[in-house]
């Protein structure tokens, strides 16, 4: 005999542990305890014994924010994205002005690790890897021009100590 669950829209109701939820989604326990912590995703229906019970549609929601964890979007963002998920009335204008701001975001990131890799590829450019102590590498990290690190090994305009702005350039 097959029990029939019951469904609602287009999920079916099954509850599941933590554990479940967990492999389920790819949402680790302790994250998803995070996400609901931080009101990203609702409290979890309790046993009577107090286990945290999941749905589908739980699942499912978890698995959009592994998703969207995926592309780098913020808890924030996420939460906005959750939002305009479940509301079927939202211009899509907004989804695609959240998401460009993203892009906007990765690129700026993608052009400050080049400019480091940069950077260390001429540190390693410049040290010789030979048994004497000099290092310029060690020597850019520090900051200490002196240390090893001929003049000409030193890269114009490669401010290592510099403490980086999160100010978003254009």
């Amino acid at each position: 005999m097959v029990l029939a669950l019951p469904t609602v829209g287009r999920f079916t109701l099954h509850h599941m542990n933590i554990g479940e939820a967990s492999s389920a989604s790819g949402v680790s326990a302790k994250m998803i305890r995070h996400y609901e912590a931080v009101a990203l995703v609702p409290a979890a229906a309790r046993t009577e014994s107090g286990y945290r019970q999941y749905s589908d549609a739980d699942v499912h929601m978890l698995r959009f924010i592994r998703h969207s964890r995926d592309l780098g979007f913020s808890i924030a963002e996420i939460g906005e994205l959750v939002g305009l998920w479940q509301n079927r009335r939202r211009p899509s204008r907004q989804v695609k002005a959240l998401a460009a701001a993203h892009i906007e975001d990765l690129q700026r990131k993608a052009k400050e690790l080049l400019a480091m890799k940069a950077t260390l590829e001429h540190l390693v450019h410049c040290c010789q890897g030979n048994d004497r102590p000099e290092c310029p590498i060690l020597a850019g990290l520090a900051g200490d021009a002196s240390e090893g690190t001929p003049r000409a090994a030193q890269k114009p305009g490669a401010a290592l100590g510099a403490k980086r702005s999160s100010a978003p350039r254009s």
